[in-house]
């Protein structure tokens, strides 16, 4: 489902922009991957977030997709120059991705999972569309964060079939995505990298 305009301009904010570079570190000291990889994000918003990571791993494409016609439109204003040519920004949904099985070497989720109504069809087609051996790189949050009496006013949020840290690390082991040590959660959120395996 799309943002409503505070959380827009949250996600526009410099103050999110610095905790995706702190991210995109963690990432890539979790788990780099080699310059030449093909990388999905998932919710990409303004734009932002692909040319940081794109800064930190150098991928030889970059798709990302947004539900919001208006983020996509400004995802794609952000070309500027020669490294900009291989990001492509695309409108779409993260329930059904629009791309083969095994089309990418990463995937990327800024914290968008848990806007998708069906959030466990959202983590399998993370899986479907991640080769063997891909990686998922994802920041994600839980409901007392964004569900409180106070941000549920604020925010728009799915509100039935939400997950707490153990129903979402169940969802990844059970599409073969296997947590890396040295993940980061608290009662709020998760900070992780899973590497795509095969189902058990």
């Amino acid at each position: 489902m799309e943002v409503n305009w505070p959380e827009r301009f949250y996600c526009r904010s410099f103050v999110r922009k610095i905790a995706q570079w702190r991210e995109v570190s963690f990432f890539r000291a979790a788990h780099p991957i080699p310059p030449g990889a093909k990388v999905l994000e998932i919710g990409c918003g303004d734009g932002g977030g692909a040319a940081i990571f794109a800064r930190s791993f150098a991928p030889s494409l970059y798709h990302g997709l947004d539900v919001d016609p208006a983020m996509v439109t400004i995802a794609a204003g952000r070309r500027k120059g020669p490294a900009w040519d291989n990001r492509l920004f695309v409108l779409g949904d993260a329930e059904h991705l629009p791309y083969p099985d095994a089309a990418f070497d990463a995937v990327v989720n800024f914290g968008i999972i848990h806007h998708l109504p069906d959030w466990r069809r959202g983590v399998a087609e993370v899986a479907r569309v991640l080769r063997p051996g891909g990686v998922f790189y994802f920041e994600e949050i839980y409901p007392p964060l964004y569900a409180n009496p106070l941000f549920r006013r604020i925010l728009a949020h799915p509100r039935e079939n939400r997950f707490h840290g153990p129903e979402f690390r169940a969802a990844l082991a059970d599409e073969g995505l296997s947590l890396r040590p040295g993940y980061h959660e608290s009662s709020l959120f998760i900070l992780g990298v899973a590497i795509k395996t095969a189902r058990p």
